[in-house]
């Protein structure tokens, strides 16, 4: 039997996810719901099968391979297989400079 993974999301995923939906809820609530449950169920469909997404781009160029992405338009969400578990770590907007997001994340962390 094919093992099966647990989705867990972290916080500033959760908060991507929530910002993006409140935004589109100012224009028109029933496609903000119709979107957030497509997120989340694309988003749960990993613990099937993880390595399904793509490795994310901007950072296999920098050959840093163990984050990936599933892409759905014009969202992307990034997440990290380790042992049994899918981490969700962001829900970016493709049309965003995913690099300067991502940089300006990992240099405002508090350790």
């Amino acid at each position: 039997m094919k093992q099966k993974y647990q989705v867990l999301w972290s916080n500033i995923a959760e908060n991507d996810l929530k910002s993006i939906i409140e935004y589109i809820a100012d224009n028109n609530p029933s496609n903000a719901i119709k979107i957030f449950k497509n997120i989340k169920k694309k988003a749960a469909s990993l613990y099937n099968f993880p390595e399904r997404g793509r490795i994310v781009p901007e950072l296999k160029d920098q050959g840093i391979l163990s984050y990936r992405e599933l892409v759905i338009p014009p969202w992307r969400v990034l997440y990290r297989v380790s042992e049994n578990n899918v981490y969700v770590l962001s829900v970016l907007d493709s049309r965003r400079n995913i690099e300067d997001i991502l940089l300006k994340r990992l240099t405002n962390l508090q350790i």
